[in-house]
């Protein structure tokens, strides 16, 4: 089996855009009628809307983009039937031949962190995503098992590096030994990338870098030549394209950008109103369609084809 690394790559070369889309169910943002006769306190009910929603959003971007990135906390919050949803929803995605970023930022000490990795990466796992995000900040021994874990499946990690969150430099922006913290961590992430190098010339572990810090995710990608960037931030969050240029390589390759509610509740934004709410994954395709476009003409990833 390929590896994540030369899978994504495969998939965003196919695809021809590096633009991930973010499953992040909120019942309010839902289109009418999804959300119509649902009582907020039965989980159930609303766990079918997520899922119903979901895998409507992946019908309408699979035909554009090489990946889907699940949000766990939105599933979790709804218990056993979220997390039914979850697993649906993961597996609807590989179903119709998308990479599957699990983000739910786990990481804890020893055989815990080995628990955390073992139930979600690879195909042989129980929950059979492609990738997760993981925190660092318990330290190296808290990574290894995921990177042990991810290179021995054909999976992929992604650190949390410059986070796109605007607190996120209490503690990634403090310097120690005259660098960020941030750079401390991208050193040793990339560290282990190139342990884990294949064919695409990444390796299994890949950084997280927010598109609303152009000038550090340029510094980044160079400081990370390979590692796979996933980047936050683009769309709602303030994030253009000409701000996640930096991210990639000359060959419009290492990096994929993420949209989650610019996209997925494209029904409610005043440019998509024509669609209305019952062409709701009409207004979620042309979004999409849209941040393709807007990545092909003003960064690398134009290169693609």
């Amino acid at each position: 089996m390929p590896t994540f690394a030369d899978r994504l790559a495969s998939a965003v070369q196919q695809k021809k855009t590096p633009a991930l889309v973010g499953l992040d169910p909120r019942l309010a943002h839902l289109p009418e009628g999804l959300r119509q006769g649902i009582d907020e306190a039965n989980l159930g009910q609303v766990a079918e809307a997520f899922r119903m929603f979901c895998c409507g959003v992946i019908d309408a971007v699979a035909p554009l983009v090489p990946a889907v990135k699940p949000q766990a906390a939105f599933f979790e919050r709804l218990g056993p039937p979220g997390m039914q949803v979850l697993w649906d929803v993961v597996g609807y995605a590989r179903e119709n031949q998308l990479q599957v970023v699990l983000d739910a930022k786990r990481n804890d000490i020893g055989s815990t962190a080995a628990g955390y990795a073992d139930a979600y990466l690879g195909e042989s796992s129980a929950w059979r995503c492609d990738a997760l995000t993981v925190s660092p900040y318990l330290g190296d021994d808290s990574l290894t098992p995921f990177v042990d874990v991810a290179v021995e499946r054909d999976a992929g990690i992604f650190v949390l590096v410059k986070t796109s969150n605007p607190g996120g430099g209490l503690f990634q922006d403090l310097v120690a030994d005259e660098k960020p913290v941030y750079e401390h961590v991208a050193r040793h992430v990339e560290h282990l990338a190139e342990q884990s190098v294949s064919r695409s010339g990444y390796g299994a572990v890949g950084a997280v870098v927010g598109a609303t810090y152009a000038e550090q995710l340029s510094v980044l990608r160079a400081a990370l030549p390979h590692s796979w960037l996933l980047v936050p931030g683009f769309g709602a969050q303030g994030g253009s394209a000409k701000d996640v240029a930096g991210g990639f390589d000359e060959r419009g390759l290492g990096a994929i950008i993420n949209s989650s509610r610019a996209v997925i509740f494209a029904h409610e934004r005043p440019e998509f109103q024509e669609f209305g709410s019952a062409r709701w994954q009409d207004a979620v395709y042309e979004a999409a369609r849209q941040m393709i476009d807007q990545l092909r003409s003003e960064t690398p990833a134009g290169r693609l084809g």
